[in-house]
């Protein structure tokens, strides 16, 4: 768990009614949820363990749990998070393992996981490079980790087209841009400012790949 002099992450935290119009929110984009998971399984043998750093209400990590090929266990700082994922794992009649933990200093062995994957959260870590440490840490030699998050220098004009494209109602569509606007966007990294970031963590290999409103860094042990 996160130290008395460090809190976890950055603003709010994400418990309550927050987080429970996150998940509301959040859950309009199931499509997007599907399709990562299919990409994701691709990487990883039967039988392998998946590791996802906040994953918030769950969906991806119930999206991987649906194939029963993989061992599915997500980590997050938020305690209703954890159980809002446990109850939409329970619903969906899938084993996946939720705790909480602080993602610079994650509960578990070196070498734990094949495969790990941290989708729109990095951002909000306190302890970034101390985040990418234990990311290396916990993966197995030849490991896999995938970043998925939010640039800085996107515009409001591409963003509010993503948000168009989840199809939600108005309250929820002006909350979310406002919140993309003045909290998000200010948290967010720039591609080069990623890189930079990942040169003194020891990944055997990185890439960094924008798209049109944020970034996938892969990360290789």
């Amino acid at each position: 768990m996160a130290s008395a002099t460090q809190k976890a992450y950055i603003g709010m935290g994400m418990e309550g009614s927050i987080a429970r119009w996150y998940e509301k929110t959040t859950r309009k984009a199931m499509d997007e949820f599907r399709k990562l998971a299919e990409r994701l399984s691709e990487l990883l043998p039967a039988g392998g363990c998946v590791l996802e750093v906040a994953p918030g209400p769950g969906f991806l990590s119930v999206e991987l749990a649906r194939t029963g090929k993989f061992r599915v266990t997500g980590l997050d700082i938020s305690k209703t998070f954890v159980e809002l994922a446990r109850k939409n794992a329970a619903a969906a009649g899938v084993t996946a393992t939720f705790r909480e933990g602080n993602a610079a200093q994650m509960p578990f062995p070196d070498g734990t996981f094949d495969l790990l994957v941290c989708r729109a959260a990095f951002k909000n870590f306190s302890e970034p490079v101390k985040a990418l440490e234990e990311m290396r840490r916990v993966l197995r030699p030849g490991g896999r980790g995938l970043i998925i998050d939010l640039r800085r220098d996107v515009s409001m004009a591409d963003i509010n087209r993503y948000i168009d494209r989840l199809g939600v109602g108005l309250l929820s569509r002006w909350m979310t841009s406002l919140t993309f606007r003045f909290m998000l966007l200010k948290r967010a990294y720039t591609a080069l400012e990623f890189e930079k970031m990942l040169a003194g963590i020891g990944f055997v290999k990185t890439e960094v790949h924008t798209n049109d409103i944020g970034m996938e860094i892969w990360l290789e042990k």
